[in-house]
């Protein structure tokens, strides 16, 4: 077992998660689904220690990095997309993955740019002149070059245009296909069913559903019940 957590997370008097368990082997990906407002983003800024007030217990690669502060729990191999990209406005894209590879990681700048090519006759630019679609590359690209053994995706298609989202999901199909292991937030169901092996799903901050991905592939209803949509 690569990552394994129990986690309750406070906002002030707010119990956000309430016990949420997570396990991810090694090379799966898995997604964490639910309705907005359901805790998704906050049990990945939990595992990343960016929750304000976090009890419980995280585990990563068998080491407890429950009370490590996020900087030390990225060097130790997990990589974090967020939803907001937080990518450096002020530096060009390949500033942005210098600045934060790691020496001896398993992918490098050059990877990046052959995974993502529209990036790469943008290495001069800087991130605010960059597109949405092109803020969300380099922002993933970003995560590879620390050499990250899990990769926590939060959303990674809002807001982009169909033809990048297939970009976007082509990559994370080779990471997947290279062994990768990934924990994925994704509104589009579709694609989040599609990548993943295993599904979490939250509602207020519990996990109502533990199982495998063609499990809701195959059940409108329970995709209707805890999802509001259909399969």
């Amino acid at each position: 077992m690569l990552f394994r957590s129990e986690i309750h997370t406070y906002y002030g008097l707010v119990h956000m998660l309430q016990g949420v368990s997570l396990e991810i082997a090694e090379g799966e990906v898995v997604a964490l689904l639910g309705r907005n407002g359901a805790g998704k983003t906050t049990a990945l800024k939990s595992i990343m220690g960016l929750a304000p007030s976090r009890q419980g217990k995280v585990l990563f690669e068998d080491q407890d990095i429950t009370s490590l502060p996020p900087h030390v729990i990225a060097r130790q191999g997990i990589s974090y997309v967020p939803a907001s990209r937080g990518i450096f406005m002020t530096l060009t894209s390949m500033e942005n993955l210098n600045i934060v590879r790691t020496k001896g990681a398993r992918w490098d700048t050059e990877d990046v740019f052959r995974r993502f090519p529209k990036l790469a006759p943008l290495k001069r630019r800087r991130g605010r002149s960059l597109s949405g679609g092109e803020q969300q590359m380099l922002a993933i690209g970003r995560a590879l070059v620390t050499g990250p053994s899990l990769i926590l995706l939060d959303e990674p298609s809002q807001g982009l245009a169909p033809m990048v989202v297939e970009l976007v999901v082509e990559m994370l199909r080779e990471l997947k296909s290279e062994g990768v292991s990934m924990l994925l937030v994704e509104q589009n169901l579709q694609m989040a069913l599609d990548l993943a092996e295993r599904v979490y799903i939250l509602d207020q901050g519990r996990v109502v559903f533990d199982g495998a991905a063609q499990e809701l592939k195959n059940n409108d209803q329970s995709t209707a019940s805890y999802l509001g949509v259909s399969g």
